[in-house]
């Protein structure tokens, strides 16, 4: 793995509806967690998801690992840090890391998404806007 380009840093408070029978959260909603970090690192850069649909470009994902090291409990203040891979390409690729607030490691993730022109359908090249930040 190449090392860590941007990071960024937010926080989830566990609602109880994102919990299983066992008051442990359902590991579905991991996705859902990555996804929100992952719009959160965009608009720390100034880049918004919506925009970037705006301007013909979505991101859906092509690869999506996660790994349960400890569960994550109801009421549960996770702290969700996102790092980029690598400058991004045709792909731009986050790991994540998610801790409690004993700052115990519980989950890590990866994934992997791909910039498509709306238009073509087809994949393309990162926008400007995106490989402008790294020019700098």
């Amino acid at each position: 793995m190449e090392a860590t380009i941007l990071v960024n840093k937010i926080q989830i408070r566990v609602r109880y509806g994102e919990t299983d029978q066992m008051g442990y959260v359902y590991y579905g909603n991991y996705a859902q967690y990555f996804e929100v970090a992952r719009v959160e690192w965009l608009r720390k850069l100034g880049i918004s998801y919506k925009k970037l649909e705006e301007d013909g470009i979505m991101l859906p994902v092509l690869k999506l690992e996660v790994n349960y090291h400890l569960p994550a409990k109801y009421d549960d203040l996770l702290t969700i840090e996102t790092s980029l891979r690598k400058k991004p390409s045709v792909r731009i690729e986050f790991d994540f890391k998610i801790y409690n607030e004993k700052k115990e490691l519980l989950t890590t993730g990866y994934t992997s998404l791909v910039f498509i022109d709306m238009k073509r359908n087809k994949p393309t090249k990162a926008p400007a806007s995106i490989l402008n930040l790294f020019e700098k």
